[in-house]
C-alpha cells in the first residue's frame, strides 16, 4: 500500500472507450489538491491501465514491466495533484 493512497481501485481495461492504442493509463477522479470534503459513501477514485495500448508498445516482458510501472506512478502522481507538465519535468511522463 503506497501511504495516503485511499479510496482508489486499480483497473485493467482492453482499451479506452475510444478504441485507440494512444492513451496507456488513467486517473479517473478528483486529485486530493482539489477536494473539499471527501468521505463516507464516495465512490472510489479509479487508476485504469489499458492493457491492449500496453501491450502493443512493449516487445517482451521486461519492458512491458517497466510499462506499467512508469504508467502507474503517472496515474498515481495525478491523484496527489501532480500535473503533466511537472511529471515531464520529473522524467514520469
Amino acid at each position: 500500500m503506497i501511504d495516503g493512497l485511499e479510496n482508489v481501485v486499480f483497473v485493467v481495461e482492453d482499451r479506452p472507450e475510444d478504441g485507440s492504442l494512444d492513451l496507456l493509463g488513467l486517473y479517473d477522479g478528483v486529485a486530493l489538491t482539489e477536494r473539499d470534503t471527501y468521505g463516507f459513501g464516495e465512490m472510489p477514485d479509479r487508476i485504469i491501465l489499458y492493457r491492449e495500448p500496453l501491450l502493443s508498445i512493449c516487445a517482451n516482458e521486461d519492458e512491458l514491466r517497466d510499462e506499467i510501472h512508469v504508467t502507474l506512478v503517472h496515474e498515481i502522481a495525478h491523484y496527489y495533484g501532480i500535473d503533466d507538465d511537472r511529471l515531464h519535468e520529473l522524467g514520469w511522463a
